[in-house]
């Protein structure tokens, strides 16, 4: 079974916000068939420790005010590396471009259809 739109459209949110924020390489996979735990999987890179918390924040301010919606865990914030947020049915993942490219995520996704994200600038994510 696909994931649910009300999860499609809050990725939407969080996409539309870390591409405000110039995050880079933004996609998301929809995992909802191989995984019981969550829907969607989002992946955002940045260039910095700053810009990786800045993201994140961004992101987690948008979907608090524009769905009211707040996470069940948030993970990495001190080291600004990889910054996790669960929101349960979605999880954000925004990552530092050296540990993007270290760890590979897509790789365990890549066979899994893609969100549409609908983004402003999608040459520049």
């Amino acid at each position: 079974m696909p994931a649910l739109q009300s999860s499609i459209d809050a990725v939407r949110i969080a996409a539309a916000a870390a591409d405000r924020v110039k995050a880079g390489d933004i996609v998301a996979f929809d995992v909802s068939d191989l995984l019981a735990i969550t829907e969607i999987m989002m992946i955002a890179s940045a260039s910095n420790e700053r810009q990786v918390l800045a993201v994140a924040e961004e992101v987690e301010k948008d979907l608090y005010l524009k769905a009211r919606l707040s996470p069940r865990s948030r993970e990495g914030l001190t080291e600004g590396q990889w910054v996790l947020l669960d929101y349960g049915d979605f999880v954000i993942h925004v990552m530092h471009q050296e540990s993007r490219d270290y760890y590979g995520l897509e790789r365990l996704w890549r066979d899994r259809p893609v969100v549409a994200l609908e983004l402003e600038h999608p040459e520049e994510s």
